[in-house]
């Protein structure tokens, strides 16, 4: 297996998410990561402790990260949704997830930030695709968490310090933890030898909706671009997803709707325009449409949500 350099590229980031819902490299800094790798490792207490145990909602461009909680209590927010955890357990957060964290005063585990580039190639070493980091999951640890920890442990030291062959030796720790990863997936999702190609074509129909969702192209540019014709992108679609592929482009913008109206300040006819509809009724349809809410009622309940949540926190 070659060993991949772990250095920072230079390259300008397009980020093309909502500017008040917070975009971080690493959560509360503004600029770019205080080392030049491509991962970064840290304990839960070294960040949360300094924002009183509470990690508000973000979202990273370009990294997935995988939170290791060890020992005491997590609330853990992904899109808007928030599952209390109190068991050893991995959770994974895809690029452009928006998510939060409120841990109990000296929770133990530690968080490992992974640059997409990084993760590119690691893949390239595996016999199949990472494909559990683009979904938002959490995998009880059970027996294994000794195991995981002092992964994670010799990680954090492997980062912090200037050891021979440093490089190699977070290579190898970190194939050894994504190894385990997917070997907890890989019972629920046996794969046949034709599933490759699929998936291979799902992962670039993904990566299309993520960077064209807001031009609204007819579904046949997305299927030429894809390499596919819309009859068998839809039943891809079908496959994977059990809803059409038009139902899929829709359901991004509606995700990244509901993340305006709950976490930014736009107003209904900004989001609209944001969102690349030229006119704001017909958004409110679209969006009623998809939630059975207006936009309006729907931002009324989330708001009303977080006051709660607020009060009894």
């Amino acid at each position: 297996m070659s060993v991949y350099p772990l250095k920072m590229l230079d390259k300008k980031e397009n980020m093309q998410s909502v500017a008040t819902v917070p975009v971080f490299k690493l959560y509360g800094e503004q600029q770019g990561w205080p080392t030049p790798e491509l991962l970064h490792c840290e304990s839960i207490h070294q960040r949360s402790s300094q924002y009183e145990w509470h990690i508000r909602v973000h979202q990273h461009a370009e990294l997935v990260q995988l939170l290791y909680l060890h020992h005491g209590q997590a609330e853990i927010e992904i899109e808007g949704k928030t599952t209390v955890m109190q068991e050893a357990c991995l959770q994974v957060v895809p690029a452009l997830c928006v998510h939060g964290f409120r841990f109990s005063p000296g929770t133990e585990g530690y968080v490992l930030s992974l640059a997409l580039p990084l993760l590119s190639h690691m893949e390239s070493q595996f016999p199949r695709p990472l494909s559990l980091l683009n979904t938002a999951q959490c995998f009880p640890v059970g027996r294994s968490h000794e195991y995981i920890r002092t992964l994670f442990a010799a990680l954090q030291q492997e980062y912090h310090e200037d050891n021979d062959a440093r490089e190699m030796m977070m290579f190898s720790l970190l194939s050894a933890l994504l190894v385990w990863l997917t070997r907890q997936e890989q019972p629920l999702r046996p794969r046949s030898g034709s599933s490759e190609r699929k998936r291979s074509v799902m992962r670039l129909f993904a990566r299309q909706i993520e960077s064209q969702y807001r031009e609204h192209l007819p579904l046949k540019e997305y299927a030429r671009r894809t390499g596919v014709s819309v009859t068998h992108l839809n039943q891809l679609c079908r496959e994977f997803h059990n809803c059409s592929a038009l139902m899929v482009l829709h359901e991004r913008l509606i995700l990244e709707a509901k993340r305006c109206l709950q976490y930014t300040q736009m107003t209904i006819s900004q989001i609209a325009d944001y969102l690349g509809f030229s006119d704001v009724a017909y958004f409110s349809r679209f969006f009623k449409r998809h939630t059975l809410l207006s936009p309006k009622a729907y931002r009324g309940i989330m708001n009303n949500s977080d006051d709660i949540s607020e009060t009894n926190n």
